[in-house]
């Protein structure tokens, strides 16, 4: 996942000296600093002076210090505080715990707590199966990073990660239901990593990581996925790549081309890179090249990356090498998760007809939409603020949501690849075009389609647990 830039707001709280300052010098001042301002709230008001909260758009945080510095030098004015909206919304967390039942007297306590629970106790000790009907495990999952690969900001550790996993985990419940804590690590051995996660597994129905660095988050997932018996997704990976099928098949039916007959070029090789090409090829690609920064990945050579070794095996058939340029002749579809500005229009210009280019590389793309657009037929990006974003919020809460209903045991390809064509599915042909190949992250209807595929190609592929008779049913069994 990556961070697009957009506006920050920005509250100045100002104390305003009626008879010295008229208020359109400061309008001037906020303007003059690349300001833009949205809103005015008066605090409170008397004869000589006023405080008003003023809250300004502005795309650069240094324009805010700017803007600040300037109104505090205007006679007649003091700021009294400056406000970011955004660290407001932060302050002491984004999520909470809160009670399902009340505690008000000794009969509520009774039963929530001791005598009464050691009942309930009992019941998972004796069926440890229990736990995932009379215990938060059957509608909670772990958010877990080590806080070395966090967004578009790298390795800031544990604690600067928090804010990004409580964000993950009020997505999880806001959009699917599904509750989540945030677990950052402060270690970065695999071998602890792995440990811990598995030591608080007996608490959790499902664990979502998140935001580890390329290597170690393959071997993670691996190991985790083979010793617990609960889904297991990375999501900067598998996410990434189940949105962005769904996006290039609506995208396809706009050229009328066929997953099996395009040249596929993806850029960045890392984990989102791979994972993305290996669901292309589950779903029909045959014809795919992977470039990194030593150019196009080909099975005549020996990388020191095992991944590559693995990859070279599975992509590029007729063995193409080069630089990125070099292959890009001839080529349908650009996946790009890499780094900014490095596909030119040149390159674009070399592609097939009716080029397909998503260039996801966050804040910055591998090419300027605007620059590609003459020559592209269909754009995407990994940006809010462009048209047909792939965003991984369209894929976790529903595929988690399908996961823990059915109580599977993992999540598997086939369930992804479900998930990619529930997404797709969503945007009707009579709606398609080439700005409108991904639903909205806000479109009610997503979660819904992809916990439906989810389900049930868990239970064609047989790691659902639960029931088909008691699949609708709720699980109230008190003993």
């Amino acid at each position: 996942m990556s961070i697009a830039s957009s506006g920050t707001y920005m509250i100045y709280r100002l104390k305003i000296e009626k008879e010295q300052v008229p208020f359109g010098d400061i309008a001037t001042i906020i303007d003059g600093g690349g300001g833009d301002i949205v809103g005015i709230d008066v605090i409170s008001s008397g004869r000589s002076h006023s405080v008003r909260d003023i809250t300004v758009n502005v795309t650069d945080p240094l324009d805010s210090e700017r803007i600040g510095e300037a109104l505090q030098r205007l006679d007649g004015v003091t700021v009294i505080h400056v406000s970011d909206r955004t660290f407001l919304v932060h302050l002491g967390g984004k999520i909470e715990i809160q009670s399902k039942t009340p505690v008000k007297n000794r009969d509520d306590l009774s039963r929530v707590y001791t005598p009464g629970v050691a009942r309930v106790c009992m019941a998972i000790a004796e069926k440890p199966d229990k736990a995932h009907t009379l215990t938060i495990k059957r509608n909670t999952i772990a958010v877990i990073s080590d806080g070395t690969a966090v967004l578009g900001l790298g390795d800031i550790g544990p604690e600067a990660a928090m804010p990004v996993m409580e964000g993950k985990a009020m997505l999880f419940k806001e959009f699917a239901g599904v509750d989540a804590f945030p677990l950052c690590l402060d270690t970065k051995d695999t071998e602890e990593i792995i440990r811990i996660v598995k030591a608080v597994a007996p608490a959790f129905g499902g664990i979502n990581l998140e935001d580890i660095s390329s290597p170690r988050c393959f071997e993670i997932e691996e190991r985790l996925k083979k010793e617990l018996d609960i889904p297991v997704f990375h999501d900067d990976q598998h996410g990434t790549a189940v949105v962005l099928l769904a996006g290039l098949l609506n995208a396809l039916k706009i050229t009328g081309k066929r997953l099996e007959e395009c040249k596929v070029v993806v850029s960045g090789i890392g984990a989102a890179g791979i994972a993305c090409s290996k669901i292309l090829l589950s779903a029909g690609v045959r014809n795919l090249i992977g470039v990194d920064r030593q150019g196009a990945i080909h099975r005549n050579m020996v990388y020191d990356n095992p991944q590559w070794n693995a990859y070279a095996q599975m992509t590029n058939p007729d063995g193409i090498s080069g630089t990125l340029s070099d292959v890009m002749e001839g080529a349908d579809v650009f996946i790009g998760v890499s780094a900014p500005s490095i596909l030119q229009v040149d390159d674009v210009r070399k592609m097939a007809p009716d080029p397909i280019v998503f260039a996801m590389a966050n804040p910055v793309p591998e090419i300027d939409p605007e620059l590609a657009k003459p020559y592209v037929r269909v754009m995407a990006t990994g940006r809010s603020d462009k048209p047909n974003q792939i965003n991984n919020v369209l894929c976790f809460p529903g595929m988690f949501r399908g996961a823990l209903d059915c109580r599977a045991r993992e999540i598997n390809e086939d369930m992804k690849l479900a998930a990619a064509y529930a997404i797709a599915s969503v945007v009707r042909d009579d709606e398609l075009s080439e700005t409108y190949i991904i639903p909205s992250v806000f479109n009610n209807k997503v979660v819904e389609k992809v916990r439906e595929a989810v389900i049930e190609a868990a239970y064609r592929t047989g790691v659902a647990r639960k029931s088909m008779p008691d699949f609708h049913a709720e699980d109230v069994d008190p003993a």
